[in-house]
């Protein structure tokens, strides 16, 4: 059996996380990490038996690669997915895709120009109570949708700066909204409110501390969507669906599922450990990228639906703060 060549371009706490995944797979081999930071990858890629490159440009020259993994905040994360892309390497994400709309659109075109498998990395798409849910929900769709991310703020300097992150709606509650337009349908926000906070422990923080957004779902359907990192760990992070007659919580950090149907309740928790669904996620690619059936529930174009869509939400918030 010949292994398929991964490369990954990082070397933050994601990449560990994909590491155990992929170091599970027989079938894979991790032959290079591009990071500027040798300190870092350093021991992300002696634990995988792999290279460590300078930068991105110098892994792609050398390497043989089937596949990569693009793992980078948000601002620097366009022209490395670009050159993979370009390169018609298969191209796996992480979300969001950017802090504008313009670099995500020239690798999607290049994408499809290519004709390479894409993955971005909604990796909640996978549950199994996500599958549950889009059962019973298309059975009885969702009339009103609400969706809650009360957090805390991520240690990275480059998180609370707008250009760098793109916010939290962008950068980490896009996951709430992506899970919404998967069970829901696709929506567009109406409008949106935000403040930003003073925070002594964050004095160059430029973006919204707090953010509601109202949509509107193409089946009719309305929705909110709550947002905050004001906390000290996370609260709430959670996507509610009422129907006639139903209503569902999905808990999305504990991998529940809350099902009421007329007056009975049930909670469904199968096992799921926190890497259950990347390991889901990575194989469905991995698998993808070895001509298998394809089984990625989030490829390129779809996750640039989400992003535009938090774009949106983001640009009405920051707008009504400025007001």
């Amino acid at each position: 059996m010949v292994a398929t060549r991964v490369g990954i371009i990082g070397s933050g706490w994601i990449v560990g996380v994909h590491l155990r995944v992929l170091s599970g797979f027989d079938d894979v081999k991790v032959v290079g990490i591009a990071a500027r930071n040798p300190n870092s990858a350093g021991p992300l890629a002696e634990s995988a038996g792999a290279r460590v490159y300078p930068d991105y440009r110098s892994m792609l020259d050398a390497a043989e690669l089937d596949a990569v993994f693009v793992c980078l905040p948000p601002y620097a994360a366009g022209e490395p997915a670009l050159a993979v892309a370009d390169r018609a390497i298969a191209l796996f994400a992480e979300k969001p895709l950017g802090v504008d709309e313009e670099w995500p659109a020239r690798i999607a075109k290049s994408i499809h120009e290519k004709g390479i498998v894409s993955c971005v990395g909604y990796q909640w798409r996978y549950l199994q109570v996500v599958d549950r849910a889009r059962e019973l929900l298309a059975a009885r769709p969702p009339q009103l949708v609400v969706g809650s991310w009360l957090g805390e703020t991520p240690a990275a300097g480059w998180w609370i700066r707008k250009d760098q992150s793109g916010g939290q709606i962008v950068e980490q509650a896009t996951h709430i909204f992506d899970l919404a337009r998967y069970l829901a349908g696709e929506m567009e926000p109406t409008a949106a409110a935000g403040r930003r906070v003073p925070r002594p422990a964050y004095p160059d923080s430029d973006i919204l501390d707090v953010t509601e957004t109202a949509v509107r779902f193409a089946s009719g359907a309305i929705g909110s969507f709550s947002t905050t990192s004001l906390l000290a760990v996370a609260h709430r992070v959670e996507l509610e669906t009422v129907s006639d007659g139903m209503a569902l919580t999905l808990e999305v950090l504990n991998h529940r599922l809350v099902l009421r149907l007329g007056t009975e309740t049930t909670t469904l928790a199968p096992p799921s450990e926190f890497d259950t669904p990347y390991e889901l996620q990575d194989r469905a690619f991995i698998d993808a990228v070895q001509g298998k059936r394809n089984r990625i529930r989030s490829p390129y174009d779809d996750a640039l639906l989400t992003h535009h869509l938090t774009m949106a939400a983001s640009r009405l918030a920051n707008e009504a703060a400025s007001d």
